[in-house]
Formats: C-alpha cells, structure tokens, sequence
C-alpha cells in the first residue's frame, strides 16, 4: 500500500489554519516527512503557538487524512509555530503591512525600557525607516511624554464601513499609547482580562498601514499582558533592556527564559544595558560604574547573545525624554553616539537572526 505525495495534499487542502482563514496547504504550512507504506508523517506550521492550538491542528490533519485515504493510515503530525521571520505577509492576520515587529522587554521598571524603545523608534525613522511605536506598557505609559505628545488624541477614520483609530505622529513616528485614553494622574486600574482586551483593540482597530519597523514597549516583568501580546502579534524578535545591578539582571534572565518557552517560542535579539556607567563633565576620562560593571555582558555571555548596547547615565538622555524630544536625534552628542552605536548593531544583529543558532540558558 502506497499513496502519493499528492493525494497527501489534497486531503490536507481541507485544513483550514483558524487565524490566517485559508487551508493549510495554500499557505505552503505543509511538509511532508516521509509516506511510505501505510505511515505517512507531516511538519505542519501554525499561527498561534499555544499547545491547544497545535494539538487542534495534529488531530485536523489526521483526521483530513484518514477521512478521505482511509482509516488504515497512521498519520504523525509535528507541529511548530510560524517564525516572526518566516511571516511573509500573506501569513499574516494581523498587521500584514508590517515588515518587522520588534518587543521591547525588562525584567523589572526602571531599567530604562521605554527609554530604549523610544530611542529605537525615532532613531530607526531618522534613518528613513517607515516606524510605528505601540505603547503597550498598560499601567504606567511613558511614551506620550517622551514624545511631547501628551495633549494629542488619535483620530478616527472609516475603513471598509469600520471605524478605525489612526496613531499620532511624531518626530516621523506613529504613536499609540494607552496614555491618550486616559488623564494624566488616573490610574489604569484593570484586571487582565480587560487590559489584554484594550490592548487587542489598539493592535486590530488601529490603521498602522505599511511599517518597516513596528516596535512594542512591553510592561515589566511577565504576565497577562506579554502573553497576549505573543499570541497575537507576529513578532520578529525581542530587545532586552537591564541595568548592570545583579537584581535587574537575574529579572531580564527570567524575563528570556519566557520568551524561550516553548508556547512562547520567540527569539530575543540581544540584551542593552543601560546607565552602565557616569562620567562627571568636569572629569571626562573617568567611568564611575554605580549599578556594577560588565554585569549584562556577562549574562549575555552565558546565553550565547550580544549586547546590542551599552547607553551611560547621561544627564541629557533624561531630559530629552522628559521634554519629548529622544536624545537620539539631538546631533553631534555623547548621547546620540552611543544610540547610535546601538541602532548599527540592531540592524547588523536582525539581518543576521535566521542564520543564528537559539540562545539556552543555562
């Protein structure tokens, strides 16, 4: 008994992949392993990583098979996730029109985070990139400050008979935040369920358009939040921000070790370090390293990952987040040189991620 690789797949053309809305062998989500005999076994990707999803898509495809060749098939399924880079636009359900989407990510507040990912945005848009920025840091939003857009609502438009928001724009940077939505001094008091359903809504009713570059400031830590976040978005790769101090590093240690679960499954692109050192302007040659020294490279290390930065404790840096205006484009600056610094290794480090072997911890 023997069955032809074809017949395989046309059996198979009655699965439907339940986020992405077309079968599964349209979407060229089929590999076949081998069929010899009466055993045929399959690599099937999928949108959503979670394992429900993907023992769902086993069973669908044993059950496609042997419906139409025959019960007499034993039918093995493996089952992976869709990798950010191998999304092509067709592969995706949501936010087809980005290129890449990059989550920013800290173990604990206070490292820098949302510093780091503004910084990123508008120094990725200087360079030409089309950049968009979700503010998804649900309980403590920094972006509408850090881009001097406090007092800025985002509109509404029509498309396709939905009404749908459009991000503001600054310093070449379409920003949403959950900041626009509520006062200054109100506190975002929500359980998980609702902060992940305003969450999805500034995702799917937002008319993002085409992006380069889609970058997510998430909360601290782990939790409801970053899970839903993963499970709907697509995304490319994750930055890791810490401080040097022991405390914040054994935070961002756990802080990848979720990204690396296997529901989860993302690859983080490498870690930034931020106030690594202060240098006093009346004592320029000298480094005072007041949260420790070498601490995130040293983590890196051990994870097999690079730093993609090491940013000081600059004076200027705050400031400028304070006034809306990143420090990375405040030209000929300490500041905007090691920002700088930073976007080349960015860039450097997400062209050569499909050739990189997965960080382990260990």
């Amino acid at each position: 008994m023997s069955v032809s690789k074809a017949a395989i797949l046309e059996a198979l053309a009655n699965v439907q992949e339940p986020d992405l809305k077309k079968d599964i062998v349209t979407l060229n989500l089929v590999k076949i392993i081998r069929a010899e005999g009466n055993e045929i076994e399959l690599e099937v990707k999928v949108s959503n990583p979670a394992m429900h999803a993907k023992q769902r898509m086993r069973e669908a495809c044993v059950f496609a098979i042997q419906r139409v060749l025959g019960n007499e098939f034993e039918v093995k399924v493996h089952v992976e996730a869709i990798s950010g880079e191998e999304r092509s636009g067709e592969l995706r359900r949501i936010l087809p029109g980005v290129k890449h989407i990059i989550a920013v990510a800290s173990g604990k507040g206070g490292v820098g985070k949302s510093t780091v990912s503004s910084n990123l945005a508008a120094g990725l848009a200087a360079l030409g990139h089309k950049v968009g920025l979700l503010d998804a840091d649900i309980y403590g939003p920094s972006a509408p400050t850090m881009f001097d857009v406090v007092l800025e609502k985002p509109r509404l438009i029509e498309v396709d008979g939905k009404k749908v928001m459009v991000p503001v724009d600054a310093h070449g940077v379409k920003v949403l935040s959950i900041g626009f939505f509520t006062e200054g001094d109100q506190a975002v008091v929500w359980r998980g369920p609702m902060a992940t359903k305003a969450l999805n809504q500034m995702i799917t009713d937002v008319e993002w358009g085409e992006l380069d570059y889609m970058i997510v400031d998430l909360p601290p830590g782990t939790g409801d939040v970053h899970l839903s976040i993963v499970q709907t978005l697509p995304i490319s790769a994750v930055v890791v921000v810490s401080t040097p101090q022991e405390v914040a590093l054994v935070d961002a240690r756990k802080g990848i070790a979720m990204f690396q679960l296997p529901a989860v499954n993302i690859p983080v692109l490498g870690l930034v370090e931020n106030m690594s050192w202060f240098t006093p302007a009346e004592l320029p040659e000298n480094k005072y390293f007041i949260f420790g020294e070498g601490g995130t490279k040293r983590l890196a290390e051990s994870l097999n990952l690079p730093v993609l930065g090491e940013i000081p404790l600059i004076q200027s840096i705050r400031e400028a987040g304070d006034v809306g205006r990143p420090s990375v484009l405040q030209d000929n600056t300490t500041a905007a040189r090691y920002w700088q610094a930073f976007l080349i290794n960015f860039e450097k480090e997400l062209r050569l991620l499909p050739f990189r072997k997965p960080a382990t911890q260990e």
